[in-house]
């Protein structure tokens, strides 16, 4: 009953603070990025998709619920701080790490040979069945072709090879599968995204579906986009993938978390990629 008590003045605080937030539209504003190879034009809001239509009209990247400063940051590669781990990952993909010598450019060439991973991901995998995210496919070359232990799912390794991997899909639209094999997944990850959690009581929902556009605690609250990741939060002075970020979000409600990588968090990202189909990937983005 005590914790009962807690638990309800708890959500009740919470209710107060969003019932006084201000509201601010997304920034109307377009992401042009300045490459190597030119200027890339990427699609940061659309049409929402035909699951979304009965709660959104447009779907937002998160990019346009930042200030002007982060929003900039990601115009020019130059500037973006992700560029550090995109290299850092190239190292890895080139390096002989394997146990007989194996890299990654030994089996696949050029790391533009994953260009269109990340715009389908998650997706169930032909031959096993099993959801994959991008991190999986990256742990079985590390286990099954290098012969070497995997790597840690949230770990700077992971991580940099993600971040070099994600940029290969970069300008290229999400596009993730939630019909077929990837049906019962997609239930999974809806249910989790509406499940009230934790001390606070909250769902994905609350925020992101609910109150997206307000701000609270001086943070404007997105639609919760995942097409932007992995990216560099400057609050972390790191890279940030959905996996990790979706962690954070549970124990904000004061609940016991998922695990990074597991089998909830793995159907939770195909939902919240789903309902971002339509917009770029970004590749590696930079958001607060």
């Amino acid at each position: 009953m005590q914790l009962r008590k807690h638990t309800l003045a708890a959500t009740a605080v919470l209710g107060l603070a969003l019932a006084g937030t201000a509201f601010a539209d997304p920034a109307e504003d377009t992401l042009e990025v300045t490459t190597d190879d030119g200027v890339i034009t990427l699609v940061t809001t659309a049409p929402a998709p035909d699951h979304l239509k009965d709660v959104f009209d447009t779907i937002w990247s998160g990019w346009h619920f930042r200030d002007d400063t982060t929003r900039d940051m990601q115009r020019d590669d130059f500037d973006n701080p992700s560029m550090v781990f995109v290299d850092r990952g190239l190292d890895s993909w080139n390096e002989a790490q394997g146990k007989g010598g194996e890299s990654c450019a030994g089996c696949h060439q050029g790391p533009e040979t994953m260009a269109g991973l990340r715009a389908v991901t998650p997706r169930v995998d032909a031959k096993t069945g099993k959801l994959m995210i991008v991190e999986d496919y990256i742990n079985s070359c590390v286990t099954e072709r290098m012969g070497l232990e995997p790597w840690g799912v949230t770990g700077n390794k992971m991580k940099d090879m993600l971040s070099l991997i994600s940029l290969q899909s970069r300008g290229m639209v999400q596009n993730v599968a939630i019909d077929g094999p990837a049906a019962p997944f997609w239930e999974q990850g809806k249910e989790i995204y509406y499940t009230r959690y934790g001390q606070l009581e909250m769902s994905c929902a609350n925020c992101h579906e609910d109150n997206y556009g307000k701000y609270i605690r001086s943070d404007h609250l997105s639609q919760g986009q995942v097409n932007g990741f992995p990216l560099y939060r400057l609050k972390d002075a790191g890279m940030v993938t959905a996996q990790q970020r979706f962690v954070g979000c549970v124990r904000d409600t004061r609940a016991e978390t998922f695990k990074a990588g597991g089998p909830e968090f793995k159907a939770l990202e195909l939902y919240v990629a789903s309902r971002g189909n339509g917009l770029s990937i970004e590749g590696v983005g930079v958001r607060h």
